[in-house]
């Protein structure tokens, strides 16, 4: 009655109004949440072989953006880490009464197929999705044709590309992109794997220049893994742009700040993860899968 809602005669509205207003009673969100079982906390689920990656900056963009939605909506946020050998622990996350709602960052198809019904409707995925869950994500694909093709157009033609985790299948699609214009070009594909970090860039490009020494140019899929290459290619005495361009993907803060300034691709993560915290909490009817655009954002590295 004190929500205003439910059947009663208005005499007893006004009296429990009146002891309302004479108590100075406030409505608690929590409690009433906990009541309606609509729960009281946004889960930030984050996939990974070890606790590691919720050190990832990336993951810290998610979270502080997921935090400022879920504020609005005076619900707390959780960070998670979830093995990426033991996928059927996400749905161990679904027993907690005080969950409104689940956000799976660097999901994996496997793990999202443990989802429980009762999670239906309260979970989103960041990257790929599957069967009631919807997912958020950046389109990669166009996103990584729009800098291989700007590589192409400026004359390059032996460009290797350092993918992301093998496990994590939503760089699949920038992987084919890569392949179908390597295709249209009759040029030959050089991918070597990566996983998002600077050391493995490093790593990757003494392997790619021993392997291929006339590549030409070297599109990471993230912007750690670009700096990592750029790094790399500055030990071995190779030149950026003069010898090999060099692109990334993400635009990080630390993109323009390096030496020859990066070239790559945008990922509006606080878009995205505004957008899939927002679908849990309000319960929104979301498209399967939602992508967000990436613009080439080109500078003095290719």
């Amino acid at each position: 009655m004190v929500t205003g809602q439910g059947p009663a005669s208005a005499r007893a509205r006004d009296r429990v109004a009146a002891a309302v207003a004479e108590l100075g009673y406030v409505p608690d969100a929590a409690a009433r949440a906990l009541a309606s079982r609509s729960g009281t906390r946004l889960a930030i689920a984050v996939i990974g072989h070890t606790a590691a990656v919720l050190d990832d900056p990336y993951v810290g963009r998610v979270l502080t953006t997921a935090a400022h939605i879920a504020a609005e909506r005076e619900v707390g946020v959780s960070l998670h880490w979830l093995s990426l050998s033991a996928p059927v622990t996400l749905a161990g996350l679904a027993d907690s009464r005080s969950l409104g709602g689940l956000v799976v960052v660097n999901p994996t198809r496997p793990a999202l197929e443990t989802v429980p019904r009762a999670l239906r409707g309260r979970v989103a995925a960041i990257g790929v999705g599957a069967r009631h869950v919807p997912s958020f994500d950046v389109d990669n694909r166009s996103g990584t044709d729009g800098v291989v093709r700007h590589l192409v157009n400026s004359g390059r033609r032996r460009i290797a590309m350092v993918t992301g985790p093998s496990w994590l299948p939503c760089g699949d699609r920038a992987v084919d992109a890569y392949h179908q214009v390597m295709q249209e070009i009759g040029g030959e594909t050089r991918v070597v794997p990566g996983d998002f970090t600077a050391a493995r860039g490093a790593m990757a490009a003494a392997e790619l220049m021993a392997r291929w020494p006339d590549t030409d140019a070297v599109f990471a899929l993230s912007d750690l893994t670009a700096l990592g290459v750029l790094d790399g290619l500055h030990a071995l005495g190779v030149q950026v742009p003069a010898n090999v361009a060099v692109a990334g993907f993400d635009d990080i803060a630390f993109a323009c700040l390096s030496r020859p300034a990066l070239t790559t691709s945008t990922h509006p993560v606080e878009e995205i993860a505004a957008a899939a915290a927002t679908a849990v909490l309000d319960r929104c009817d979301a498209d399967r899968a939602t992508f967000f655009p990436s613009r080439l954002v080109v500078r003095e590295s290719a």
